[in-house]
């Protein structure tokens, strides 16, 4: 890869290893699981490298059911569900080995369309907000909170991200006003392809989104247990996520150890490209 390639495409390029099975690889990192968002971006692209070229994806829905081992390769097996006049319904799912059997660890349903002219047309304007130039990013976020911030450099050199608050000490939201915004970036330039594009989008959309489930209380990174329980996004207009866009996010329900959290993006010209989903566990940090 060239310097300004991309480093995500590291992790979205995938091995065809037989018909329908692709095998991808985790980068190398302190944590000791695969984040979610490269699952995701990967089965979308294992999805998207069987369905025909002329269509895109408009929707996945996908449920996390196991957490990945770092250190062993994850395998996506697709199933054609269907090739209609106008849409493509495309199944995946990733398996683990783990202690000599193999298990599902992440599923997902992704549905392409070839598209076609629209009666309706309408969208949530981008709220007023700073833009990402000039606002804090993760380097200065990990200068401010050298040890519960180090963990951020890792992921910095997949997707950048600007700060309209300090991540670590938020300030407690009130409703109507609880909503939690971040500017994102993914770094370096990804290849013409719509298809890596909203498999590139997907990863970066499991960034972020579950901190508006604590938003209420003023916690900030670190100062809660999250895990993904599903995730799904709706993709309305093609956008190039390696440029800055408006990542919010607003939990209009939290419950029984689980949160709901809605994510609304936005081109920095103001465009509404994407709507997403997930359901998360929030949980109190053991002492």
């Amino acid at each position: 890869m060239s310097e300004s390639t991309a480093p995500l495409m590291a992790v979205l390029g995938l091995e065809e290893r037989e018909e329908d099975v692709f095998v991808g690889q985790t980068p190398t990192t302190p944590s000791q699981r695969v984040f979610g968002g490269q699952v995701a971006g990967q089965a979308l692209m294992a999805a998207g490298l069987t369905t025909p070229g002329d269509r895109s994806v408009h929707s996945l829905h996908s449920y996390f059911l196991r957490p990945g081992d770092p250190n062993e390769e994850i395998r996506y097996v697709v199933e054609r569900i269907r090739d209609g006049r106008t849409f493509s319904t495309r199944r995946v799912l990733a398996h683990q080995r783990r202690k000599g059997e193999d298990v599902a660890i992440y599923a997902l349903t992704a549905d392409f369309t070839a598209g076609e002219r629209a009666l309706a047309e309408h969208s949530l304007p981008m709220p007023d907000v700073p833009g990402p130039e000039g606002l804090p990013g993760i380097p200065d976020v990990v200068a401010r909170h050298p040890e519960r911030g180090a963990f951020m450099e890792a992921m910095s050199a997949a997707v950048e991200q600007r700060f309209l608050e300090d991540p670590f000490s938020p300030v407690a939201k009130k409703y109507p006003d609880t909503q939690h915004r971040t500017w994102l970036r993914v770094a370096g330039r990804l290849p013409d392809d719509p298809a890596v594009h909203a498999a590139a989008l997907t990863f970066a959309s499991d960034l972020t989104l579950l901190s508006s489930g604590v938003a209420r209380l003023g916690v900030g990174w670190g100062g809660f247990m999250g895990a993904s329980l599903d995730h799904t996004v709706w993709f309305h207009r093609p956008m190039r996520p390696d440029e800055w866009f408006l990542y919010e996010g607003d939990s209009p329900v939290a419950s029984a150890g689980r949160a709901l959290c809605i994510g609304q993006i936005w081109t920095v010209d103001g465009e509404h490209v994407a709507t997403v989903a997930q359901e998360g566990l929030i949980r109190a940090v053991r002492e």
